[in-house]
């Protein structure tokens, strides 16, 4: 039977979670990136059950994690079209903005004339301009900064410039404004970041840790997305931890904050509890900011494993009309060269209890089909990227 609409979906995406080297891996110079694949042979094997039986590993062999004979849930693999592998292309396609040209990094740090108009609009001079860490850079220069007042300023494999300074030292309201003016003067071309992160802490040296009061300043996606369309028909898009910052508030009806993916996933079992009819909508940042960029295998399996023993109790508090999709924006293999990205497919599962088991999907050849696949399924008029899978679901008869 056809699948009929659903009253709520739900989408989590797996920052970083990739599934082997795109087609276009050697453009990237991400030749052999596979970041499930080598997770998995440096644990000696994923303890991920619940993602097996949902048809993980039938994507792709995943050691560790056996193939599902009767596979709960609908799976794929898709394939990024945007020229980018940050978090911004990634999350903008899957909402069908498929971007064309790839938001600016600087893996030589920034260059010395947008420091300099910095350091003018901040009245502050400024060390570090590095890509590091946030926890390294605060053991480097931390003590520095308590002693002069200079900005840390740093990036890191993502389109990001990262301010931090210490809450006694730079008070709050001030960091945000100078990272305001930072966004202003990244505005142009030739500086053009994603996103400029105001990064505060506190402590003493050898002590320091960041607080909750980081904030993100974004540029807007550069065109309408299924979520702004969502919002303007009247549906609730709930966004959990940095889905707000990644899309700066546009076509969201309510944001969650979170602190971690198990965090990340208490918000959503939190909002699946609760009454809505729309789109929720999560990123679970950790796999990709503590593990990934810093080339822990062991850690990010750990994670992945956490993340898979949560499944179970998330399907469970599902009703008939929910929907799940579980993807990821791009890769991040923690044994390949470098601390950067990796231009990888990415997993593609989705789950219902109306659905009669599941079944292989064909290959997406763009993630903007979630998109397509959530506007048709509210029945909203969409234009943009992307080719809805819905009618490939089939339900209970």
């Amino acid at each position: 039977m056809e699948n009929s609409s659903y009253k709520r979906i739900h989408l989590i995406v797996l920052d970083s979670v990739g599934i082997g080297e795109a087609p276009d891996a050697a453009l990237f110079n991400d030749e052999g990136a596979d970041t499930l694949g080598h997770i998995a042979e440096k644990m000696n094997g994923l303890t991920m059950p619940n993602m097996g039986k949902m048809g993980l590993s039938n994507i792709k062999a995943i050691k560790g994690i056996e193939k599902a004979e009767n596979p709960l849930a609908y799976y794929t693999k898709m394939q990024e079209t945007s020229r980018g592998k940050d978090t911004m292309t990634g999350h903008w396609e899957i909402m069908g903005l498929v971007t064309s040209h790839p938001f600016k990094v600087f893996p030589d740090g920034f260059p010395e004339l947008l420091i300099t108009q910095l350091e003018r609009a901040s009245g502050r001079s400024i060390i570090g301009n590095i890509p590091a860490s946030g926890t390294e850079i605060l053991d480097r220069l931390g003590e520095e900064h308590m002693k002069t007042g200079a900005l840390i300023v740093y990036t890191s494999a993502d389109s990001v410039l990262q301010i931090a300074a210490h809450e006694d030292i730079v008070p709050i309201e001030e960091l945000y404004r100078i990272c305001e003016a930072a966004r202003e003067l990244t505005l142009v071309d030739e500086f053009k970041v994603g996103r400029v992160i105001a990064r505060p802490f506190i402590g003493e040296p050898g002590n320091f840790k960041r607080t909750p009061n980081r904030h993100d300043y974004a540029l807007k996606p550069f065109s309408r997305t299924v979520m702004n369309e969502m919002k303007d028909n009247g549906f609730d898009v709930i966004a959990i931890g940095k889905i707000n910052d990644i899309y700066d508030g546009e076509g969201i009806t309510d944001a969650v904050r979170t602190v971690s993916n198990m965090d990340g996933m208490d918000k959503l079992i939190d909002v699946v509890d609760s009454e809505f009819t729309g789109l929720s909508f999560v990123n679970l940042v950790d796999f990709d900011a503590l593990y990934g960029h810093r080339r822990d295998p062991e850690g990010y399996g750990k994670a992945l494993e956490e993340f898979d023993e949560r499944i179970p109790e998330l399907l469970s508090k599902m009703k008939e009309d929910d929907l799940l999709i579980i993807t990821a924006d791009h890769g991040n293999d923690p044994v390949h060269p470098g601390t950067d990205h990796t231009r990888e497919f990415v997993p593609l599962i989705v789950y219902s209890k109306r659905f009669n088991g599941g079944g292989e999907l064909p290959i997406r050849k763009t993630f903007a089909d979630v998109g397509a696949t959530i506007a048709e399924n509210f029945k909203i008029k969409w234009q943009g990227e992307g080719t809805s899978f819905l009618e490939n679901l089939h339900i209970k008869e």
